[in-house]
C-alpha cells in the first residue's frame, strides 16, 4: 500500500508517495488552486504515482489556517471575558515594535470592540470561585448575538481560567444550547497558560479561523470520498505531529504553521542519516522562505510565535522563521527609485511572467530564467514550458527604470532576495548565539537549490547539502513524521512551599491527555513520554525549560530538579543565585513512532559524471558556458566542480565557481566552498 504526503503551497501543491512493499519513493507537483485548494489536491492524486493503486493513508500540510490569519480573512468573532477586562485584546502589551517610528500603527486584534462582551464571574489566582458565573447573563448574551446576526464564532477567556476552567466550560455548554451553529473556542482548551494577553490573542485566532477550516476540511473529506479516495487522512500540526480532520476542525490554531514543519522533519532525518549534527534548513518556495535550525540532531521548538507583531499565538510549534521571499517574489522600483524584491508575490495565478499565465511583473524566478539558471524547456521535467521572452521583457522594464543592463538587473533581483534570506539565516543563527561556521545549509523548496552557493558565501556557512526531492521536501517530511502531542499547563509552585501531590497530579493528567489524543489517532502502543518544566528564579519574568527525569516529585527528585535549574541558568547566563525557584508551566509531550521509511541507496560511480549538455549561464559579470548534469544520472562518489548545473524535475542546483559538489550514497548533493573562494576556517 502507498502512503502520500501532500504540501499545499501558495504556488505549487507537492506530492511524495512511498510504497511500503517495494520501498519506492516518487515525487511530483502541480500548480496550486488558491480559490479551491482541494481541486489541486485531487488533480495531483489523479495524475500521480498513487493513482492506480490503493492508498493506505494521506498526510496533509495545508495553509488554510495560515492564509486566513495572514490575510485577515476569517470569521466575525464574539469575545466573552470577565467583567472589567474586555479591553485586554486591544491594550496588548505596553511596548512597541519600532520605538522611534512615529508612523508605525499597532496591529488590531481579530475583533471589533462592539463584539467584546463582559460577564459577571471571577476565579481567583488560587483557583477558588470569588464570584459565581451569572448564567442568565450568558443566555441573554447568546440571544443578543443571535438577534444581531453578526457573530460567526465565539472566543471565551476568563481570568485565571488556566487554573480552574469550570466557568469557561459552562459558558460553552450554554452557547451550545442557545447557538448550536456557532463554534466556540475556550482559552483552557486552546492555551491553559497564564498571561491574559497571550491567552486571549491565541484564543481569538483559533476562533477567527475555525469556521474557515471547518468548511474546507469538511468539504475535503466529502470530495475525496466522491473521487473514490477513501484512505484515512490526517493534517500536520505546527509541532510536527498530526491531527485527525475532526481534531483539526476543533482546534485549527494548531495548524498555524502546518506546511513548513515537514521540511524540518525531513531535514532532521537526512542530517542523522549522513552524520551531520548541526543544520540550518532553508525552504524557499514560490511565495515565502522558511528557516529553521537542527542543533545536535534535534529540531527546536517554541511557543513564541506571532502572526504579526502584536498578534501572538503561543502554541507549541517547531521554531520556524518565515519571510516574504520566494521564487514568485515581485521586483519593483519604489517611489524613491530603489529596486525592491518582495514580500508581495505573483502566487500561482498569474505567477511569474515566464509562466505565461498573464503575469507581467518580474519575479525572482524570471531573473533566474534570464540568467540561464532555469531551462525554459525543462521546467517540471518538461511538463510546463516557460516563456523566456516574457521573462526578459518583464526584467527589461525594471532595467530601464534603474538604468542597468538586462543581466545586471536580473542579478540584482537575485542578490536582493538573497540578502533578505541571509537576514533570516542570521536571525536563526547568530541572534540565537549559534556560529554559522558550525552549520550545514540545507536548501530545499523548488527555488532553494538555485541560491545555495551564494547564500553559503554571504552567510559564512561553509557547507551545503541539497537533499533528494528538494521541490517536494516538506511533503516528503510528512511521510517521515512521528505522531506527536504537546500539552502545556500553567500551575505555579515554589521551591519554598512545594505541593508534591498537586505537581504529580498535573503531570499525570497531562500524560493521560497525550495518550488519549494519540490513541484517537490510532497510536496506542509504543508511546514515549517526555516531561519538562518552565522555571525561573523568584521575581524573574522569563523562564528556562528544564527536562524532568521522572513523574515523581519526592524529596530526592526535588533536590535534583532545583540543582538542574541552577546549572542550566549558570550555563545560559554565567551565574546562579540562591533565591527561591518558581515552577510556572508543566509540559508533557507524547511521541509515537510511525512506520520507518527505508531510504534507498544509489549505485556507486564507475566513471566520471558526464554532462547532458551545456548552456550559457550568467555568473557575476559574464556569460559562462556551463555543463548541465541530470541528477537522476549521478552516482555515489561523483564529484563536480563549479560552474555547473544539476537539473531535476522540480528544481535546479546551481554550483557557482569556487565550489565543489559530491554525491553521497543516498544521492544527496554535498557542496563545499573552496578556500580560495573565501571559506571561513
Amino acid at each position: 500500500m502507498i502512503s502520500v504526503g501532500i504540501d499545499v503551497g501558495g504556488t505549487f501543491t507537492d506530492f511524495v508517495s512511498y510504497d511500503r512493499e517495494t520501498g519506492q519513493l516518487t515525487a511530483w507537483k502541480n500548480l496550486s488552486t488558491p480559490a479551491d485548494p482541494t481541486e489541486g489536491i485531487l488533480t495531483g492524486l489523479e495524475s500521480g504515482a498513487a493513482a492506480e493503486r490503493g492508498l493506505s493513508g494521506i498526510r496533509l500540510g495545508t495553509t488554510v489556517a495560515t492564509n486566513a490569519l495572514l490575510e485577515g480573512k476569517g470569521a466575525v468573532v464574539g469575545y466573552i471575558t470577565t467583567a472589567g477586562f474586555r479591553d485586554i485584546p486591544f491594550i496588548g502589551r505596553g511596548n512597541r515594535r519600532h520605538h522611534y517610528d512615529l508612523a508605525w500603527v499597532k496591529p488590531k486584534p481579530f475583533l471589533k470592540r462592539r463584539h467584546a462582551y463582559e460577564i459577571a464571574e471571577r476565579i481567583g489566582a488560587d483557583g477558588q470561585v470569588m464570584q459565581a458565573l451569572d448564567e442568565d447573563s450568558v443566555r441573554a448574551l447568546a440571544r443578543q448575538m443571535r438577534a444581531e446576526g453578526e457573530v460567526e464564532a465565539v472566543a471565551v477567556m476568563f481570568m485565571h481560567s488556566y487554573i480552574e476552567p469550570a466557568h469557561e466550560r459552562r459558558v460553552r455548554e450554554i452557547l451550545a444550547e442557545e447557538l448550536p451553529e456557532i463554534p466556540v473556542s475556550i482559552s483552557y482548551d486552546v492555551l491553559p497558560k497564564w498571561k491574559e494577553h497571550f491567552r486571549s490573542s491565541t484564543t481569538l485566532c483559533d476562533a477567527f479561523v475555525k469556521p474557515v477550516v471547518r468548511k474546507q476540511l469538511g468539504s475535503l473529506r466529502a470530495r475525496l470520498d466522491g473521487a473514490g479516495v477513501t484512505a484515512p487522512i490526517v493534517v500536520m500540526r505546527s509541532n510536527g505531529g498530526e491531527m485527525t480532520l475532526d481534531a483539526a476542525a476543533g482546534a485549527p490554531i494548531q495548524m498555524a504553521v502546518s506546511g513548513p514543519t515537514g521540511g524540518v522533519i525531513a531535514g532532521k532525518r537526512i542530517a542523522g542519516l549522513v552524520g551531520i549534527g548541526n543544520v540550518v534548513t532553508l525552504d524557499m518556495g514560490g511565495t515565502s522562505t522558511d528557516v529553521s535550525t537542527i542543533v545536535g540532531g534535534e529540531e527546536r521548538f517554541t511557543t513564541d510565535f506571532e502572526i504579526e507583531w502584536g498578534r501572538p499565538v503561543q502554541i507549541p510549534m517547531i521554531d520556524i522563521r518565515t519571510i516574504g521571499a520566494g521564487g514568485g517574489s515581485l521586483a519593483r522600483v519604489d517611489a524613491g527609485g530603489m529596486l525592491t524584491v518582495g514580500p508581495q508575490s505573483a502566487g500561482a495565478r498569474p505567477g511569474p511572467a515566464c509562466y505565461g499565465r498573464g503575469g507581467t511583473e518580474p519575479t525572482v524566478t524570471d531573473a533566474n530564467v534570464v540568467l540561464g539558471r532555469i531551462a525554459a524547456d525543462n521546467f517540471l521535467g518538461g511538463a510546463m514550458a516557460l516563456d523566456t521572452e516574457a521573462a526578459r521583457a518583464a526584467v527589461a522594464r525594471v532595467a530601464d527604470q534603474i538604468g542597468l543592463g538586462l543581466e545586471q538587473t536580473a542579478l540584482s533581483i537575485i542578490r536582493i532576495a538573497n540578502n533578505t534570506m541571509v537576514g533570516a539565516l542570521h536571525t536563526a543563527l547568530t541572534e540565537q548565539g549559534l556560529d554559522p561556521r558550525d552549520f550545514t545549509l540545507m536548501p530545499f523548496g523548488g527555488a532553494g537549490p538555485l541560491h545555495v552557493c551564494e547564500l553559503m558565501e554571504e552567510a559564512a556557512i561553509p557547507r551545503g547539502l541539497v537533499p533528494n526531492f528538494p521541490g517536494q521536501f516538506s511533503a516528503f517530511g510528512f511521510i517521515l513524521a512521528d505522531a506527536r502531542v504537546d500539552r502545556h499547563r500553567t500551575v505555579q509552585l515554589s521551591s519554598r512551599i512545594f505541593d508534591q501531590s498537586r505537581a504529580e497530579k498535573v503531570i499525570a493528567e497531562l500524560e493521560a491527555e497525550c495518550r488519549s489524543e494519540l490513541a484517537a489517532q490510532g497510536h496506542s502502543e509504543g508511546v514515549v513520554i517526555r516531561r519538562s518544566l518552565e522555571m525561573r528564579y523568584a521575581g524573574q519574568n522569563y523562564e528556562l525549560e528544564v527536562p524532568l527525569a521522572s513523574p515523581s516529585f519526592g524529596p530526592d527528585e526535588q533536590t535534583a530538579l532545583w540543582e538542574a535549574y541552577h546549572l542550566q541558568h549558570l550555563a545560559r547566563f554565567g551565574f546562579r543565585l540562591g533565591d527561591a525557584l518558581e515552577i510556572v508551566t508543566f509540559i508533557v509531550t507524547g511521541i509515537a513512532a510511525t512506520a520507518e521509511v527505508d531510504l534507498p541507496r544509489i549505485a556507486k560511480a564507475e566513471a566520471s559524471a558526464e554532462p547532458l549538455r551545456s548552456r550559457p549561464v550568467w555568473f557575476d559579470a559574464a556569460w559562462v558556458e556551463t555543463p548541465v548534469y541530470d541528477r537522476a544520472a549521478l552516482r555515489a562518489g561523483h564529484v563536480l566542480s563549479g560552474p555547473a548545473l544539476v537539473e531535476e524535475e522540480a528544481s535546479v542546483t546551481v554550483v557557482s565557481p569556487g565550489h565543489d559538489l559530491n554525491v553521497d550514497d543516498w544521492g544527496n548533493l554535498h557542496i563545499v566552498t573552496l578556500p580560495s573562494s573565501g571559506e571561513v576556517a
